[in-house]
């Protein structure tokens, strides 16, 4: 909502402009009127809208540049004629809003108003009329109440008097708002959507104020009523199941529009994150959120929760995956697609290609740790902040602190780790992301560069990213080497596979606390002499490396992700000693932990869905 009002009156010599101004300061006609009025502001504080308010008094002293500055300063322009004298000349020009005031009414003995309508049919930019007398005070609050009204609930945007509906425009906004509403996806608001702990469902009551969820006022339950028998006697098709439809929600707020409580709307409209011309904000979209340097982002339980419940919403067959057009569902309320096709090579998808529930969290999950103010847009388009009556979606977010603390403390709270994986072509990197997500060979069509799924470590949860890093040499960026833990690939059949990993170690790695894995990919395959000065087994003697991890994607039986719990766990205790991480028992017990945690965890999510 704007932060102020600027009213600018305007008219003819005479017609009394400054007496409306000095009617209404003091609540009283003045004995002497001066040629103009000074500026005022009315405090917020005294206005029905709680918006400071500033009256502009027009003078036919203006000369021609100052009199177009200042209409272009102006929220609305209140043209001000005497009843006796009214015309359409006077708004043929307009730059603003109107609205036409017939003051000196206490001088006729009847209404102007059959005059004053036709002009107002010809000139739909014209907000309202009204008829005034500054000497009798009458309508003189009414006046400038309309005139910030107007300037803070404008009609325009909202609705066509012409084709007497609602704008496209504001269509969509609604069916926005009712689709987030409708926390069942039944296509009906009933009394099961409620919105939160102290909201209940997104109707209106009979004196077209909105109920908690915009207004903080209790929905009485004869109220309720009321407006749907006001929909059932206008729309067959408006309420069913004694709940709201789509056509009775957006009947009601046209009948708010056509009564003149077109506030009501717009109150739900600013609720729901949208600006005068019915776009979402950048404040709401993007709310400011400062990571310091050497942190990350995270999802916190809360956010879990709401996105957990948002897939229970569109996963209409209970298969715990979302279907393509359970998918595109879930994103009508976005203005475009979110994830494309890469998505379900990045992400664990079923037998048919589908985003499961893993998947589903471990995508928003990736998108929260690579591009937080992305996350926070698509979180505004999904209504978090109003569902979870925050703020801004930054209370999603939870910012890690700085790893050399981790390190310093030898522990670490965080549930995302990033492993990048360096190698060269061919070597099959492409093949181990794959594998992660439980696939045999890597799919060839819109290929993606990052693997995200769960590993767990001695029973708790984490999200390993993997990263597959471009093999140019020459250009690895900070970016490239910025990690958690690194993945060195080689082809054990290539023989000048393994090159390019010891070259990368001792380039960037060599004297770097980030702690290294070396795979040998494709061992399946006759393992060849590597074209190196050292075996690979004799490289990580060297180099107190851990042996390099046989892998393969090329067999009839998912991979194991035993490699990636390895990792996980590397993530998590970087300082570990050489000697720790040899320990055969200190990896039984870290994969067996991930093993059970995983079957139990699955298994009570099925549960769950069954109660739901």
């Amino acid at each position: 909502m704007r932060k102020d009002v600027r009213i600018l009156l305007v008219g003819e010599p005479k017609v009394g402009k400054t007496s409306l101004i000095m009617s209404l300061v003091s609540e009283e006609f003045p004995d002497e009127v001066p040629l103009r009025a000074e500026e005022i502001t009315i405090p917020a504080d005294v206005t029905p809208e709680r918006v400071p308010t500033h009256i502009v008094d027009y003078s036919g002293t203006y000369t021609r540049t100052s009199l177009y500055d200042e209409t272009h300063m102006a929220c609305i322009a209140v043209l001000i004629f005497y009843l006796c004298n009214v015309n359409g000349s006077a708004v043929s020009h307009h730059i603003v809003p109107l609205i036409l005031v017939g003051n000196k009414s206490d001088l006729v003995e009847h209404s102007s108003m059959e005059t004053i309508l036709p002009i107002m049919n010809q000139y739909s930019e014209i907000e309202t009329c009204v008829e005034c007398s500054a000497k009798n005070l009458k309508n003189i609050s009414e006046l400038f109440y309309y005139a910030q009204k107007a300037v803070l609930h404008p009609t325009g945007p909202l609705y066509s008097p012409e084709d007497k509906e609602m704008k496209p425009s504001c269509i969509k906004a609604l069916t926005r708002i009712f689709k987030i509403s409708d926390l069942d996806n039944d296509g009906i608001l009933n009394d099961n959507d409620t919105l939160c702990s102290n909201c209940s469902t997104l109707l209106m009551i009979v004196d077209f104020a909105l109920q908690r969820t915009c207004f903080n006022i209790p929905l009485a339950p004869q109220a309720l009523e009321d407006v749907k028998n006001v929909v059932r006697k206008n729309m067959s098709d408006g309420v069913k199941d004694n709940g709201l439809t789509l056509k009775g929600f957006l009947f009601l707020h046209t009948l708010f529009i056509q009564r003149g409580r077109h506030e009501t709307t717009w109150t739900v409209l600013r609720r729901f994150g949208y600006d005068d011309d019915l776009e979402l904000t950048q404040e709401y979209l993007f709310p400011l959120l400062k990571i310091p340097p050497d942190c990350t982002t995270e999802l916190n339980h809360n956010a879990y929760l709401f996105l957990q419940s948002v897939f229970d919403k569109h996963d209409k067959d209970r298969d715990c995956a979302l279907s393509p057009d359970e998918l595109k569902d879930l994103f009508k309320v976005f203005p475009y697609m979110p994830w494309g096709p890469d998505v379900n090579n990045t992400v664990c998808t079923n037998e048919q290609g589908w985003i499961t529930y893993q998947g589903y969290l471990s995508q928003w999950t990736l998108t929260t740790y690579l591009d937080v103010q992305r996350c926070l847009e698509y979180l505004g388009y999904l209504g978090y902040s109003i569902i979870q009556e925050q703020e801004s979606q930054t209370a999603a977010v939870t910012i890690t602190r700085n790893k050399r603390i981790d390190l310093q403390k030898k522990q670490t709270q965080r549930s995302v780790f990033r492993c990048n994986v360096l190698g060269a072509r061919g070597s099959g990197k492409s093949g181990f992301l794959q594998a992660f997500l439980g696939r045999n060979l890597a799919v060839k069509d819109h290929m993606s560069y990052y693997a995200m799924s769960t590993t767990y470590v001695y029973g708790q949860e984490k999200y390993l990213l993997l990263h597959e890093v471009l093999p140019d040499f020459e250009f690895l960026s900070e970016a490239d080497l910025a990690c958690d833990v690194v993945c060195l690939v080689y082809d054990i059949s290539n023989p000048r596979s393994f090159e390019y990993c010891a070259k990368v170690y001792k380039k960037h790695f060599l004297d770097s606390k980030t702690p290294c894995v070396i795979i040998a990919a494709k061992s399946d395959l006759h393992e060849a002499r590597q074209y190196y000065s050292l075996s690979p087994l004799d490289f990580c003697r060297k180099h107190k490396l851990h042996p390099p991890q046989m892998f393969t994607c090329n067999t009839d039986e998912a991979p194991s992700k035993d490699i990636c719990t390895k990792l996980t766990t590397m993530a998590m205790y970087p300082h570990m000693t050489q000697a720790d991480l040899k320990n055969s028992t200190f990896w039984l017990r870290a994969s067996v932990g991930a093993t059970v945690f995983a079957v139990l965890g699955f298994a009570m999510y099925k549960a769950l869905l069954k109660q739901r």
